[in-house]
C-alpha cells in the first residue's frame, strides 16, 4: 500500500493499515517504519493521524526534507491533509 502513495502525496498509518486489509493494525504500520525506514520503500509518505510527524530526533528531520523535498506543505508541524493525502482506490490495486 506504501508503494500506492505518490511522491506528493502522503497518508497515515490507520489508512494504509485499512487499505491493506487490516483496519486495526496502525500500531503495527507504525511500528514497522519506525524500525525499518527501508530506504526502497517510501516511508516518508506515511504520517500519524492528522498529518503529524510521530518519528524522533533524526529520523523526523529527514522525513520532513524528503517530503518538502516532493512540493509536501505543512502547516507548523502538521501536513496540510486537505491538499495532500492521497485516497486509495483499492479497486485499482486489487484486480
Amino acid at each position: 500500500m506504501i508503494f500506492a502513495i505518490p511522491a506528493g502525496k502522503v497518508s497515515t498509518y490507520g489508512k494504509v493499515a485499512a487499505a491493506a486489509g487490516y483496519p486495526q493494525y496502525h500500531r503495527a504500520v507504525a511500528r514497522l517504519l519506525r524500525t525499518e525506514l527501508p530506504d526502497q520503500l517510501p516511508w516518508h509518505r506515511v504520517l500519524g493521524a492528522g498529518g503529524e510527524i510521530k518519528l524522533d530526533g533524526a529520523a523526523a528531520l529527514e522525513q520532513r526534507a524528503r517530503l518538502r523535498a516532493e512540493g509536501v506543505r505543512f502547516h507548523g508541524e502538521r501536513v496540510d491533509m486537505e491538499k495532500h493525502e492521497h485516497l486509495f482506490r483499492t479497486w485499482e490495486i486489487y484486480p
